[in-house]
């Protein structure tokens, strides 16, 4: 194959990529505001596209934006066989933002055509102050459906020659009450006075 030809095809390929969820039905309801619709832009510092395994590398400080949703990542690889996004695998200080908050995890997959986010490894949710912490999430963008899960125990330390107790993981949670906004003056003080006759 020509270097031409060769850089045609590496070309269409990165299209395909890149385009390649424009077919698929808006999820309603999304609370990560994704819209399935939106094309999907990509930016790194280098991108390697393997022909014959149809799929792409992005390394490099990867941004990859589809509408109000934004994934970095130290490395993503897209699967597309037929030239179609079916699967993004993130790899290295993964992070999700959106409208309704932000994951952190070591590792993500995206599952184009069930519209399932999965991340794994140290996974932090947080929203204004609320904080989720576990190992693994599953999210369905289809369902509006999350499930976090803590993973293997941990194991506690022990002293030398003895064998350390295992210590269950647990999902973790820290959540803020909303504050009723507060009244000038003294807020009790309207409850306190007599009622006009």
């Amino acid at each position: 194959m020509s270097k031409h030809r060769m850089a045609l095809a590496a070309f269409a390929l990165l299209l395909a990529i890149s385009s390649g969820q424009a077919s698929l039905p808006a999820a309603t309801g999304n609370p990560l505001g994704l819209n399935s619709r939106e094309p999907i832009a990509v930016n790194a510092d280098s991108f390697l596209a393997d022909l014959n395994g149809n799929t792409g590398t992005y390394t490099g400080n990867v941004i990859v934006t589809q509408g109000m949703v934004r994934l970095h990542a130290d490395q993503v690889k897209v699967l597309a066989p037929n030239g179609r996004a079916s699967r993004m695998e993130a790899q290295g200080h993964v992070i999700v933002d959106s409208p309704s908050g932000q994951a952190i995890a070591d590792a993500g997959v995206y599952d184009v055509p069930q519209q399932v986010l999965r991340l794994t490894g140290n996974v932090v949710l947080t929203k204004e102050q609320n904080v989720m912490r576990g190992n693994a999430l599953e999210f369905s963008m289809a369902t509006g459906l999350a499930k976090m899960t803590a993973g293997a125990p941990q194991t506690a330390s022990a002293a030398p020659g003895e064998r350390p107790p295992a210590k269950p993981a647990r999902v973790q949670g820290l959540f803020y009450p909303e504050q009723p906004s507060t009244q000038q003056g003294n807020p009790g003080a309207a409850a306190l006075a007599p009622a006009n006759p």
